[in-house]
């Protein structure tokens, strides 16, 4: 039985440079803040940075382990809120990724907040979605 405050299982994901290479050839997102260190210093940033849509996605599989069939999941949304910043080394950027349940509806939906955290500080802010829990 699901209640409010129920925390959904964690999950840690590692983001390498290898990573943002294979997100770009399929987003066909090629924005060099993703993978040209000079040009990510040159414009202000760290050093080269995950795509948001990445981290999105990421987030989601909070979502989806808990609930199970992806099609569950009937709103979900994000502000992007700390860019993920990915050395280039093996070891890559580590995600820290949870979820608790805000609130249980009438018609058997949830609202589900997602907290993604790198080096502990939040890297998305109201990411927040609404679930169809399974019978």
């Amino acid at each position: 039985m699901t209640a409010v405050g129920d925390e959904l299982p964690p999950l840690t994901v590692q983001v390498t440079r290898k990573d943002l290479v294979r997100y770009a050839g399929a987003a066909l997102d090629f924005n060099p803040i993703h993978w040209n260190e000079p040009f990510a210093k040159e414009v202000g940033l760290p050093d080269v940075i995950a795509h948001g849509m990445l981290t999105m996605a990421l987030a989601a599989r909070v979502l989806t382990d808990w609930a199970g069939d992806p099609a569950n999941i009937l709103q979900y949304g994000v502000r992007f809120t700390r860019p993920v910043v990915v050395p280039n080394d093996d070891k890559g950027a580590i995600i820290e990724l949870s979820g608790k349940v805000r609130e249980l509806n009438d018609d058997g939906t949830a609202k589900i907040d997602i907290t993604a955290k790198f080096e502990g500080r939040n890297v998305l802010g109201k990411a927040q979605a609404i679930l169809k829990l399974p019978a």
